[in-house]
């Protein structure tokens, strides 16, 4: 399924613009409240001067005190502004990071669960770690470049109320520095996104081989996973490295933008004060240069070359990966005539060199058939269900719904048709009537009460608070996330259930009574067995054992398999499996 294109609000000028058009009152204000964080330095070179030539150098120190006490006034003043600078950023910058989060679990979570779709295991590190890189460097940004521009300003006024002079010694070399560092950028932004990159490569082999541990150790393929693994960290490392040998030319960028322009004032300072100029007012061009411009240029070129870098890579990396599958046409969508299930030489294997764990399979389930699978662990009876639920896209053949390849129904059509439920039930934090309401919050009280009542689950509902009392589900047990689960797929008006080892914890006669209540449901129902009991309830049994498929009833399967006798006759015997044993 094709991803949405960007459009200009999904590059990163844009999503940044659009950060702050979300609000432009905070702006306002933060704006206005940098201006005056930058009065003492607006005032510290004009009163150092003044404190110098009308105060100590003219022998009246009480003028010269009076000047200091008005900087230091002004400091307090910028202090307070500082403050509030700080304030206001945090209503720009937390909206933002909680719009980033909505947008990578959103992209992740649609491009894992369309059909064919596969786990984004590179999502967990855009979640932890690349959001809160763009936040920060967000506020960094923010604060650097308002910063820069206010105090440059602030600072060229402040020399030219002292001397114009003072300007042409300062500017070309600024610029200069300015230029070198500007040119430098895109050669910083191609090693950025290769640090990205890697970090992101890192995580998802180290989650891929962390998931896929019980086969590289059964397939004694450890030292292969660690040497894939240890590829991606070793260029980590190489990026990292080369991203560090960039900090020089901010370094050079400083050096000429800032104490060029400094030493050259004091080369300059016999010649100004030969033409007019005060040691005051050296002095205070001097403040300016080492107190405003040069601290504002390092931040500058410090945070665009560290932190400007990350956010536009990293927020660039986070717009790639944040597009979200395009769903198909409407005019491509056929409704499905009935719900009958048909499997027609369908293949599918866990990766491209591995062995099919569903191998040229041809089934039919007609609508409305109670149908059990039963065999070994690790026969394929999960992929099967999830086959058949549309989970799993074949790799070979095809699946039909109603007549309809499964491939064919959007989303909305597929959950209206089947409903899978689940060996690990899941329940969220909410009530417990949001929970049974989950998939068909139309559901009436009526149904409600008759559901929870059929099913067993009035004692759980009554001793948690009824209905509306929030549940967790950490207090609950592993049957009674399992009941809660089965009673959210009763209430769907769904056609088609099935129960992937849905009922395993719980007791044998409360799995006889959930299986009974959704039998008589009416529409299709598919049960992945955990105990033979399940299969001798169903209309038909599907054994798997791996190699082979048998379709049949509890009578044929007795008599042309014998891998089923086998089953049978242990359960028969007493020593059948029990709750949590595997099939």
């Amino acid at each position: 399924m094709p991803a949405q294109r960007s459009s200009a609000t999904n590059t990163v000028p844009g999503v940044l613009l659009a950060a702050l058009r979300r609000h432009p009152q905070a702006l306002v204000r933060f704006a206005v409240w940098s201006v005056l964080e930058v009065l003492p330095l607006l005032l510290s070179g004009y009163g150092v001067a003044h404190a110098l030539d009308d105060g100590f150098l003219a022998g009246r120190p009480a003028t010269g005190a009076a000047w200091l006490g008005v900087l230091a006034v002004a400091v307090l003043a910028g202090a307070l502004a500082t403050r509030r600078v700080y304030r206001i950023l945090a209503q720009i910058v937390e909206p933002f990071r909680d719009h980033l989060v909505d947008n990578v679990v959103g992209g992740a979570l649609q491009r894992s669960t369309v059909l064919g779709g596969r786990p984004d295991s590179g999502a967990v590190a855009r979640l932890t770690h690349q959001v809160e890189v763009v936040r920060d460097n967000f506020a960094g940004l923010l604060l650097l470049t308002t910063g820069f521009l206010v105090s440059t300003v602030g600072a060229v006024i402040g020399m030219a109320t002292l001397t114009g002079v003072v300007g042409l010694l300062v500017l070309p070399p600024l610029l200069a520095g300015l230029t070198v560092f500007l040119v430098s950028l895109r050669s910083m932004m191609a090693r950025q996104r290769d640090h990205v990159l890697t970090d992101e490569a890192v995580a998802e082999s180290a989650s891929t081989v962390a998931h896929s541990l019980r086969d590289v150790v059964a397939c004694g393929a450890g030292d292969r996973a660690c040497a894939q693994v240890q590829c991606h960290v070793d260029a980590h490392a190489d990026a990292e490295r080369t991203l560090a040998r960039m900090t020089a030319i901010r370094t050079l960028s400083v050096a000429i933008g800032g104490w060029l322009p400094a030493v050259g004032l004091l080369f300059a300072a016999p010649w100004l004060l030969a033409t007019g100029s005060t040691l005051g007012t050296i002095a205070g061009a001097l403040v300016y240069l080492t107190q405003g411009l040069m601290p504002a240029l390092k931040s500058l070129v410090d945070g665009l070359g560290a932190g400007g870098l990350k956010l536009v890579v990293t927020l660039g990396r986070l717009v790639e990966a944040g597009e979200r599958p395009v769903p198909p046409a409407m005019a491509q969508v056929r409704a499905p005539q009935g719900y009958d299930l048909t499997l027609d030489g369908v293949t599918f294997s866990y990766g491209r060199h591995a062995e099919p764990v569903v191998n040229h399979v041809d089934l039919l389930i007609p609508q409305g058939q109670h149908l059990a699978m039963v065999g070994p662990s690790g026969a394929g009876k999960s992929t099967l269900a999830g086959l058949l639920a549309a989970t799993h896209i074949a790799d070979r053949g095809s699946v039909r719904l109603g007549g309809v390849p499964v491939g064919d129904l959007d989303s909305q059509t597929l959950v209206s048709h089947r409903v899978l439920i689940p060996q690990e039930a899941y329940v969220f934090a909410g009530t417990i009537g949001e929970n049974l309401r989950y998939l068909h919050p139309a559901a009436t009280g009526t149904e409600l009460e008759t559901v929870v009542d059929t099913l067993g689950l009035r004692s759980v509902v009554t001793r948690l608070g009824g209905y509306d009392a929030v549940v967790d589900p950490g207090t609950l047990s592993a049957g009674e996330r399992q009941l809660i689960a089965v009673a959210r797929a009763h209430l769907t008006p769904a056609p088609v259930l099935i129960l992937d080892e849905a009922t395993c914890h719980l007791d044998p006669i409360a799995e006889e009574r959930v299986e009974r209540v959704l039998a008589a449901r009416g529409g299709t129902l598919i049960i992945v067995a955990h105990r033979i009991s399940s299969a001798l309830r169903a209309q038909r049994i599907v054994l798997m054992d791996g190699a082979n498929m048998i379709a049949g009833t509890h009578g044929e399967l007795l008599a042309n398999a014998p891998l089923y006798r086998d089953l049978v006759g242990l359960w028969d015997s007493g020593q059948g499996p029990v709750v949590g044993a595997q099939w």
